[in-house]
């Protein structure tokens, strides 16, 4: 019964966008009207964790979008939708698609909307900067009406994409497996956030994990049924694949050849069992997409029994984004060092921000265009105000790194790290420090612990130098006298200063400052 529906609500879906592609012709990208479109400004918040399928409309009256592929597609939407394509194109977004004519069924009010899938290995504990692309064109995708899915790959993980690298992964034990798929799960879901004001127009979310339905696959079962519809001759061409064959000593292992297979089965799965129509990427996945493209409309409506076609063809859609660059044109990973991990355990939201902070004016208006909501308007005016004379330096970082820091660690990951960068400017004794601001910089300074006994009552000077801040009391007093030592941002005025139970903060730590730089937190037990 279920499959027959879902072949019936794929029929709906293809019969529709046929119509669609036979009669419409396409209409050409302006700005205005780009202008014109009420884009939203936040993401939506999944409320419900149950099977890992999110309704994102926890302040709306809305309900929630048929469970019916045909229901979805044969009632139209009373509301034009922005055209998604239009402006992942003018921020910079969009690489390729697999065909234009997603540009016009993507804003098609009679049609329903599409469903989006981005996929994440689950190679490490988080995803990092290099993978934010993904969730922000899925964020994209959601803000203009349509659903999305975010597929951890449980499965495709223990093998590894040889795309983009030139040594084959390292395997991973179960245990670390199941621990980065719990943690990339979490990071897709927090940052898909939802709010009030655009739960009008949010599309919803899925959570799901590839290894659900490869854990029942049988290997002769797969090559009866999907092998022989793969051809060799295709699978070489890909580019990740002829990279690997060049190096004739390093050369590629079956199990990473079939990867672009497996992953196209996975859209297979999706399309067949959740009606997911669009498959994203960054640029270095346009082979395994399009091996997805291919074997949908190898196998999708023909028979087990002799491969007669019993059903239209297939309409699925393949789109690439460019991939995020340094600005000396390596790509964002996350095996060097100072990977920008979007885990707060990893990276503190502090050191986030800092990061977009210091970004160098030849990259901040790309990166606000890729990396942020804000308005194309808002960007440009950014942009100019940075040729102004008077200009304030770092303003559109700031902007950047507040934008960007909100949509992973939400409000409260900002404001943290917005109360972590005052608590890092000494005399800035408006800022009140708490435990909780001060250990979030304890990452990045240099700390200590101490008896709460070695501190209470001791003169100051001597505090700087047992906490090894300084090096001397006659150093300490130099610097005393430069204006230069700070206890918890508040400027020290007297050698005779000694510690007092209220310059303990909330009983645990202390920050001491000597200087502009140089700081250590005293870990108080």
């Amino acid at each position: 019964m279920a499959a027959a529906a879902a072949g019936a609500g794929a029929g709906a879906i293809n019969s529709g966008l046929r119509s669609l592609l036979l009669n419409t012709t396409l209409r050409p990208f302006t700005s205005s009207l780009l202008r014109k479109l009420p884009l939203p400004t936040y993401v939506f918040l999944p409320n419900t964790p149950s099977r890992h399928n999110f309704s994102h409309r926890p302040f709306c009256s809305i309900s929630p979008l048929p469970a019916s592929q045909e229901d979805s597609f044969s009632k139209p939407n009373s509301k034009s939708r922005p055209n998604v394509l239009h402006i992942l194109e003018e921020r910079g977004l969009l690489e390729s698609v697999t065909s234009d004519s997603l540009r016009s069924v993507c804003s098609d009010p009679n049609l329903g909307p599409l469903k989006v899938y981005c996929g994440f290995d689950p190679t490490a504990e988080s995803l990092h900067l290099g993978n934010l692309l993904g969730i922000i064109v899925l964020s994209w995708f959601l803000r203009c009406g349509h659903n999305a899915v975010g597929l951890i790959g449980g499965a495709t993980g223990r093998i590894g994409d040889p795309s983009g690298k030139s040594l084959e992964r390292p395997e991973l034990d179960l245990v670390t497996l199941e621990k980065n798929i719990s943690g990339i799960a979490g990071i897709v879901k927090k940052i898909l956030v939802c709010s009030p004001g655009v739960c009008e127009n949010a599309g919803e979310v899925q959570i799901l994990n590839n290894y659900d339905w490869w854990k029942d696959v049988k290997f002769l079962d797969f090559l009866r049924n999907v092998g022989r519809y793969a051809r060799v001759g295709t699978m070489m061409s890909k580019e990740s694949v002829k990279k690997r064959l060049e190096n004739a000593e390093q050369g590629m292992s079956y199990a990473e050849f079939t990867y672009q297979l497996l992953q196209g089965y996975d859209f297979v799965h999706l399309y067949e069992k959740e009606g997911v129509n669009v498959q994203i990427g960054g640029s270095d996945q346009w082979g395994n997409i399009t091996a997805g493209t291919d074997l949908i409309r190898r196998l999708v409506g023909k028979s087990s029994d002799n491969g007669a076609v019993v059903g239209s063809v297939p309409v699925v859609f393949g789109l690439t984004f460019p991939l995020l660059l340094k600005s000396d044109g390596t790509k964002f990973g996350k095996s060097e060092d100072g990977a920008i991990w979007l885990s707060a355990s990893l990276l503190s939201p502090y050191k986030f921000y800092q990061y977009f902070f210091t970004v160098p004016d030849d990259d901040v208006v790309r990166f606000l265009k890729i990396l942020t909501f804000l308005s194309i308007e808002e960007i440009a005016e950014l942009e100019k105000d940075m040729g102004k004379p008077g200009y304030v330096p770092n303003t559109a970082q700031r902007r950047l790194a507040e934008e960007v820091t909100r949509f992973v660690h939400g409000q409260e990951g900002l404001e943290e790290a917005l109360k972590a960068t005052e608590a890092l400017k000494p005399g800035n004794a408006d800022t009140k420090l708490d435990w909780k601001t001060i250990e979030g910089i304890a990452a990045d300074v240099p700390s200590c612990s101490m008896n709460y006994e070695q501190v209470l009552d001791i003169p100051i000077l001597d505090l700087y130098v047992s906490s090894g801040l300084l090096e001397s009391k006659s150093a300490a007093r130099r610097m005393l006298k430069q204006g230069g030592l700070y206890l918890n941002n508040a400027k020290v005025d007297s050698e005779s200063k000694k510690i007092e139970a209220d310059d303990i903060v909330d009983d645990k730590v202390i920050l001491l400052s000597a200087g502009k730089k140089n700081k250590m937190v005293v870990r108080i037990s």
